[in-house]
């Protein structure tokens, strides 16, 4: 049976990708982008299996408003894939507080609005998948993308919390963690902090830290993405790519070895 998924930025980058692998194997799909005209293309070639809604994310009020015209135009909701989101490039130190304000309203907020606002459907229907997208830089950290990483560390806590509260209802949750991959995340959609001169080579590290072999193919996320929303008990957790489960497992090492070294006194930190 075909599935009604909702999909946020839907007008490029992995949530056009995913949206036009869904369509093509004859699911419906509600595509969401903050300019409606921007998924066009998706409506000409797809038809009436396209429901095209401007959304916002950080508008809350839009976000119940759009699951309800699903609901009226479909039906139903079987798969929510949060994706809408982009990156702020900047030490701590160089981001504004709107840069960093905007970066968290838009990653954390704009993913919690949405989830809330299809919950209630969702607990009706008792079923449902909740797809969150958040990186590889949830789990584990790169310095010049601090705000970043924070709004998604933020997205990892709210949504592994997410899946405890709502399996009773028969809802899952999974959490998508994808590598470097070779879309517009770091190129135009992305905001850019005022540099600092003192982090010049910092930044130049950085960038000089993502070898060809490091970055992904976009068009190679589609079947993982197909085989998740098909899968019967999805985990909780997808990494997308080669590069984020030895870069994983490397710094959780080391945390956990640290930990370790300073157990005397955490345990004399407890009192009895």
């Amino acid at each position: 049976m075909s599935k009604v998924i909702l999909i946020t930025g839907a007008s490029r980058g992995f949530g056009k990708l995913w949206a036009e692998a869904f369509l093509k194997r004859g699911d419906k799909v509600v595509a969401t982008a903050r300019n409606v005209a921007s998924l066009e293309s998706l409506v000409t070639e797809f038809g009436d299996a396209v429901l095209p809604l401007a959304l916002d994310v950080n508008d809350r009020q839009q976000s119940f408003a759009i699951v309800e015209q699903a609901k009226q135009r479909f039906g139903r909701i079987d798969v929510v894939i949060n994706n809408a989101g982009y990156g702020v490039f900047g030490a701590i130190e160089e981001t504004s507080e709107a840069e960093a304000r905007a970066q968290i309203e838009t990653n954390f907020f704009g993913t919690l609005w949405l989830t809330q606002a299809v919950l209630p459907l969702l607990r009706e229907q008792k079923s449902g998948h909740i797809i969150q997208v958040s990186s590889v830089l949830g789990l584990v950290t790169a310095p010049v993308l601090g705000l970043y990483n924070a709004s998604k560390f933020a997205v990892e806590g709210l949504s592994e919390t997410l899946a405890t509260e709502v399996k009773p209802f028969g809802i899952h949750v999974t959490i998508v963690e994808p590598n470097a991959y070779e879309t517009d995340w770091s190129g135009t959609s992305a905001a850019h902090a005022a540099p600092v001169a003192a982090y010049a080579p910092l930044r130049e590290k950085a960038a000089a830290g993502f070898p060809p072999e490091a970055i992904g193919k976009p068009v190679a996320t589609t079947a993982a993405i197909l085989k998740l929303v098909d899968t019967a008990q999805p985990p909780l957790r997808l990494l997308l790519g080669k590069a984020g489960l030895p870069l994983i497992k490397a710094v959780y090492a080391k945390r956990l070895a640290e930990f370790d070294e300073w157990k005397v006194v955490s345990d004399e930190a407890h009192g009895h």
